[in-house]
Order: structure tokens, then C-alpha cells, then sequence
């Protein structure tokens, strides 16, 4: 029997003008956008239709991203779109969870808010992130290893900072992501380019996501969380941190508060829901990227993005 999923992307695909054709159009997205920023004190239509320089920092981004994907997620529900599972990347998570029931929109809202500002906050200079394609997963864990192994022969940098590197994305089987103190992820992506890599990116962002680094943050985030009133999940997720399915509301908060600092295993949540029969993946929000990740692991599986209106007519019309 076919099965669709619900995707919902994280930062990095956000854009000016995302949304907006759906805030135009659709009474029940335009509550969205005011009920985000009613929330959260800022106006996240403007920063997310409007030139602005906030859109791409990450206290900002958060909240942005996941107020597009929970407007249109609310205007394939008001057509009666079904989905039998539910799964997001990082930030995508909370949007996973708002279409699992197990969390409220306003809730999501508020606490996606505090994630960006702890996020931004205990980054620490000197950390970096590289892309790493063309490379199995075990091999740049080796490399990572590596590196930790032998901290005294790399270990150049700031001694404030721990010397740490690991992966902080499994996207698709030939391409991961590593992150930790610049030095670090700098002489694995060496050793990575001697082992074969196709190529080794650095990436321009603003610090070191998925990393240890940022292990002071998530202990933020779950204090905040315990405000958080959970609902039973309705229709099962697949969270970052296993990449199994949760059923258990019990489960979720110190899952999100490990995703902060862990790895998000994203290649294994879509291997183990194609092996489950799923074979229709709506990738909702901006950007095209996790249906990329899923073509990289089969090119057969049905993929469709939901971005623009016109991307949800040709979707409707099918």
C-alpha cells in the first residue's frame, strides 16, 4: 500500500519572499504569520517578505522558516491532504511535530523562538562546518576519529575552545557534514580529500551546528522545554537524533534537547522509511533540498516540492 510522508527542511533554503504567495491566498496562512508573530514579538511577515538582512541569522531564520512551513502545512490540511508519516531536518523537526499533533503550533512557535536565540547565542567563534561529498559515512567518521585521536598533532587553535570534530549531518549516502572547533573540521576534510573525496566545503555558516559545541544550548533549550504541555502523538515522526519513529510524547523533549548538539541522521530516517513502504515524499517549505536527498538514494521514489503556489496547484490538480 502507498504510503506519503510530510518533509519539512531546516535552515539554509530560507528566502526572501517565501510564503508569501500562500499569505496572499489563503486566510487560514495569514493566521499562521500572526500567530507567529503574536507570539514572538516580531513581525515575521516583514522578515520573511521584505529586504532584510535578519532572514539569514539564526535566531530570526528559525522562526521564519518554521512559519512558512507551518502556513502551508495548514493549507494542505484545509484542503484534506492526508499523510501517514512525518519527519523534518533539524529546525524541520518542529514542523514534523506540529504534523504529528504532538505539539501545538503556538507552542512550536514560542519554543523555536528560544532555540534560535540559544543557538545564536552560544555560538563560538572558531567553530566551522564542511560538506563532504563523495565519501561513505564511515569513512569521515573515521576521519573524525582520526583527528580526536591525535589532538596533540592538530590542536593549533584557541585552547578556550574545545578541540572537537564529528558528523553533524547524514544527508545522503555520498554526502555528510562535519562540524566542531575550524581547526579540527580543517584537518579532517585534509585527510578526507587524501581519502577520495570528490570535494571538501567549507560552509558559510554561523557556527558549528550539530556539534558539542553547542551542548550548553540544549541544556537551554530543555529548561524551556519544561513549560512545554505535550500532546500524544497522532500520526508517528522520525526524530533526528535515532532516526526511529516516536510514539511516545514521554520521549520527545530530551530528544530535542540532544538534537542541538547531536548528529541528525536524516539518510537513515529516509532509508528506514522507504524500507517501510513510503513512497511519496511532499517536502514542504522552501527549497528542493530533501527531495534531493532522497533521489540520491532512489531515483524512483515520487518526490514533490510545495515552495510556491504554483508547486501546490500542479500538486492539487494531480
Amino acid at each position: 500500500m502507498s504510503k506519503r510522508v510530510f518533509m519539512f527542511p531546516g535552515q539554509g533554503s530560507q528566502y526572501i519572499g517565501m510564503g508569501k504567495e500562500f499569505y496572499d491566498n489563503f486566510e487560514c496562512a495569514k493566521k499562521v504569520f500572526d500567530k507567529a508573530s503574536e507570539i514572538t514579538g516580531l513581525d515575521v511577515a516583514a522578515m520573511c517578505f521584505e529586504e532584510n538582512e535578519k532572514i539569514n541569522i539564526t535566531e530570526y531564520t528559525q522562526i521564519c522558516m518554521l512559519t512558512v512551513e507551518a502556513a502551508l502545512f495548514e493549507v494542505l490540511k484545509e484542503k484534506g491532504v492526508t499523510y501517514d508519516l512525518t519527519a523534518g531536518l533539524s529546525l524541520g523537526e518542529y514542523g514534523a511535530l506540529i504534523a504529528s499533533g504532538a505539539m501545538s503550533m503556538e507552542d512550536a512557535f514560542a519554543i523555536v523562538r528560544k532555540r534560535g536565540i540559544y543557538m545564536q547565542n552560544a555560538v563560538p567563534e572558531g567553530g566551522g562546518m564542511s560538506a563532504v561529498i563523495g565519501l561513505d559515512a564511515s569513512v569521515i567518521e573515521d576521519a573524525c576519529a582520526e583527528v580526536m585521536a591525535n589532538k596533540d598533532m592538530y590542536d593549533k587553535g584557541d585552547s578556550s575552545l574545545p578541540f572537537t570534530v564529528s558528523v553533524a549531518n547524514y544527508n545522503n549516502p555520498k554526502q555528510s557534514v562535519i562540524t566542531g572547533r575550524k581547526d579540527a573540521v580543517q584537518a579532517a576534510g585534509k585527510i578526507l580529500e587524501e581519502k577520495g573525496a570528490l570535494k571538501v566545503v567549507e560552509l558559510n555558516v554561523s557556527g558549528p551546528f550539530h556539534s558539542a559545541l553547542l551542548e550548553g544550548a540544549g541544556e537551554q533549550l530543555a529548561e524551556a522545554l519544561k513549560d512545554i504541555e505535550l500532546n500524544d502523538v497522532k500520526v508517528p515522526y522520525i526524530a533526528n537524533v535515532t532516526a526511529e519513529y516516536v510514539t511516545d510524547k514521554n520521549d520527545i523533549k530530551e530528544l530535542l534537547k540532544k538534537q542541538v548538539s547531536s548528529s541528525v541522521r536524516w539518510q537513515q530516517s529516509l532509508e528506514l522509511m522507504i524500507k517501510d513502504g513510503v513512497d511519496e515524499f511532499i517536502e514542504i517549505g522552501p527549497g528542493h533540498t530533501l527531495s534531493g536527498f532522497v533521489k540520491k538514494i532512489d531515483r524512483s521514489l515520487k518526490t514533490v516540492n510545495i515552495d510556491t503556489l504554483e508547486d501546490f496547484n500542479k500538486f492539487m490538480e494531480a
